[in-house]
């Protein structure tokens, strides 16, 4: 099975306020960025919307290596999202989730592949992370230039 690293991160200027996200797949020579933007928003939509996008546009079952500095989106995947599921997409609080919708996607684009997920501190140096955070806010520029 092939392995592909991908790298992604969201954020908004204002919480809620203009988004955006960027993604960032590599598969040996190959290398894809993506990135958008969405009006109204929040950093942790953004940060979802990252890792669907990176996982929505792979074509086949793949091994796939994820850093994301959002300990949101790697908690609510690793530790959170089975028992939400066994709950109905409620809480252990009894509360219904937030972005449910942007979850059920996300865990429709993993169930192809295997995934490993890593995290790093954001605005640490790492080329990855620093790569994603700029095809952000890059989409946040090109939003904000449009109006």
């Amino acid at each position: 099975m092939r392995v592909v690293k991908m790298y992604t991160d969201g954020g908004c200027r204002g919480n809620p306020g203009p988004g955006g996200w960027g993604a960032l797949l590599q598969y040996g020579e190959f290398r894809k960025e993506l990135k958008g933007h969405q009006a109204d928003t929040t950093n942790n939509q953004m940060e979802l919307m990252a890792a669907i996008q990176g996982f929505e546009i792979l074509n086949r079952s793949s091994y796939v290596h994820i850093t994301t500095d959002s300990q949101y989106v790697k908690n609510g995947v690793t530790k959170w999202m089975s028992g939400w599921k066994q709950k109905g997409w409620k809480t252990a609080a009894n509360q219904p989730v937030k972005n449910k919708e942007l979850w059920m996607r996300l865990d429709a684009a993993l169930k192809p592949h295997t995934v490993e997920w890593f995290w790093v501190k954001g605005q640490s140096g790492h080329p990855g992370n620093e790569r994603v955070d700029e095809l952000a806010n890059l989409a946040i520029d090109e939003l904000l230039a449009k109006r």
